[in-house]
C-alpha cells in the first residue's frame, strides 16, 4: 500500500515544469526578436530590467527550490509506514493491517500464556519486539509457549512478509 500523495505531487511537478519551460520558451523568443503576447512582452520586460544579483530574484527563486524539493520528497518517501501488508488471493485485491492493530492482536495471544503477567508487543517493519513479565514459571518455558503461541498468531495474521518474534521474559519488578 502507497499513499495516494505521489500522484498529485507528481501532477504539480509536471504542471510546473510545463509552465517553467513555456517561460523560457516565450522568453528565449521575446529576446530572439519574434512579437510575444502582451503578457509575455511585459514579463519579459520585467525579466529584462531585474538581473539575477538582486536579493528579491534570488529569494524568490530559493523559495520555488525548496518548494520543488519539498515536492520530491513527498513523491518519493514511501506512505503508510504504519501498515503491513496481507498476503491476498487476486492480483487487484490490496489488503493490510496496522501495526498497532497487529500488535493488539498478539499481546492479547501472549496473556493467555499460563504464567505471563504482563506483556508489552511492538510490531516493528522486519520483526516483532515481545516483553514479557512472568510470575511464577520457568522464563524458559513462558520463552517456548510465547514463541509458539506467536508462531501461529504471525501465521493467522496473514502477512505478506515473515516478521520473527524476538521474545524477551523478565520476572516483574518488585515496588515498594
Amino acid at each position: 500500500l502507497r499513499s495516494a500523495r505521489r500522484v498529485p505531487a507528481a501532477f504539480v511537478a509536471l504542471v510546473v515544469l510545463a509552465a517553467a519551460a513555456l517561460f523560457l520558451y516565450d522568453l528565449a523568443a521575446v529576446r530572439a526578436g519574434r512579437p510575444g503576447m502582451r503578457w509575455r512582452r511585459e514579463l519579459a520586460r520585467q525579466l529584462d530590467r531585474h538581473t539575477l544579483a538582486e536579493a528579491a530574484v534570488l529569494t524568490g527563486a530559493a523559495a520555488l527550490v525548496l518548494a520543488g524539493a519539498a515536492l520530491l520528497l513527498l513523491a518519493l518517501a514511501p506512505g503508510r509506514r504504519g501498515m503491513l501488508m496481507m498476503a491476498g488471493g487476486a492480483a487487484d485485491v490490496r489488503a493490510g493491517i496496522g501495526r498497532k492493530s497487529a500488535a493488539l492482536l498478539l499481546r492479547d495471544r501472549a496473556m493467555e500464556v499460563p504464567g505471563v503477567q504482563s506483556v508489552r508487543v511492538t510490531v516493528h517493519h522486519r520483526f516483532v519486539a515481545v516483553r514479557a513479565a512472568s510470575h511464577f514459571r520457568e522464563l524458559d518455558d513462558v520463552r517456548a509457549d510465547l514463541e509458539a503461541v506467536l508462531a501461529v498468531g504471525l501465521t493467522e495474521l496473514g502477512l505478506a512478509h515473515d516478521l520473527p518474534p524476538r521474545v524477551r521474559v523478565t520476572r516483574p519488578t518488585g515496588k515498594g
